[in-house]
């Protein structure tokens, strides 16, 4: 009998995966799986032979959404299921959980047809005090920028950096800037097969106006899971699998899941839930690498 075919899916750019998955082929051969690399638009690729395809790596999928989906739709065998990964691209989800009774980071929602001025996205940023705006779509490339609202250059760029997203066709985010993630930083928890695999707290530095093309700085430590957030965890896990249920009309078991959470004002918040196009810190912690694989290879045999 022949060992599985799993097929791990990245983008054009990252043609043997991001470094987050370093190591992660050699894990599933030992595991008696037969592990393939392919890019999710190359022609070249027979997906109706793929065997079990994972959604990893797709850096680009934002900017070629509907492409990217209606690949997705036509692979016989993919992770996480299409349907939830296309509702999920978009950080309109997060409204759906907020309607569940997530507590989610309070959001302006500027959306593209509403066909706002220059002065009208003016009028929807915080008078004072940091913020952020982010796309309601984007990938693990960074598209997020922090701005200082009194700040008349930093204020523009914003509207600016607004602007540019609803030109795409996105929705805009402003978001006040929580504090707390100077000397807390945020944390994430990591699921395989809808078990807590391991968390991490990341430090993170969102570049100002002064630069905003670039990458916030980042570093990710081993975390302690507290009750508090471990309990929260299980409650955003029961509202997203209560929506899925709803959207699909059947539950699913997700490969993985990453839940981000923050604390802002001294409670914790949701702050995104990402089931696609991740990093899932497999090098940060000890043996979660192990434990993909071993989800991949059960996931492999179904």
């Amino acid at each position: 009998m022949s060992n599985p075919k799993v097929t791990l899916v990245t983008s054009s750019d990252l043609p043997n995966l991001s470094g987050d998955f370093e190591g992660l082929v050699d894990k599933l051969r030992e595991r008696g799986v037969d592990p393939h690399i392919a890019v999710w638009d190359d022609p070249e690729v027979d997906w109706q032979d793929a065997g079990l395809a994972i959604v990893l790596t797709v850096s680009d999928f934002a900017d070629r959404a509907e492409e990217f989906f209606q690949w997705a739709e036509s692979v016989p065998k993919l992770l996480n299921n299409p349907q939830i990964l296309r509702w999920s691209s978009d950080k309109h989800s997060l409204q759906d959980l907020e309607k569940r009774g997530m507590p989610t980071i309070k959001t302006a929602w500027l959306e593209p047809e509403a066909n706002l001025s220059k002065h009208q996205i003016h009028t929807r940023m915080p008078a004072g005090g940091d913020f952020v705006v982010k796309s309601s779509r984007s990938s693990n490339r960074h598209t997020t920028g922090r701005y200082t609202a009194v700040d008349a250059r930093s204020r523009s760029a914003a509207i600016e950096h607004a602007g540019n997203i609803l030109a795409k066709g996105n929705a805009a985010l402003v978001q006040r800037y929580v504090q707390s993630i100077d000397h807390r930083g945020e944390v994430s928890l990591i699921y395989f097969n809808g078990l807590l695999s391991h968390s991490v707290e990341k430090e993170a530095v969102l570049q100002t106006e002064a630069d905003p093309g670039s990458r916030p700085r980042s570093r990710a430590f081993t975390h302690e899971i507290t009750n508090e957030e471990r309990h929260l965890g299980e409650d955003v896990r029961a509202a997203l699998h209560g929506h899925i249920r709803e959207l699909t009309g059947r539950d699913h078991l997700l490969i993985y899941c990453r839940i981000d959470l923050v604390e802002n004002e001294g409670k914790l918040e949701v702050l995104e839930v990402n089931l696609m196009d991740v990093t899932l810190y497999l090098s940060v912690v000890e043996g979660a690498l192990d434990r993909f694989a071993d989800a991949i290879q059960v996931r492999a045999h179904f």
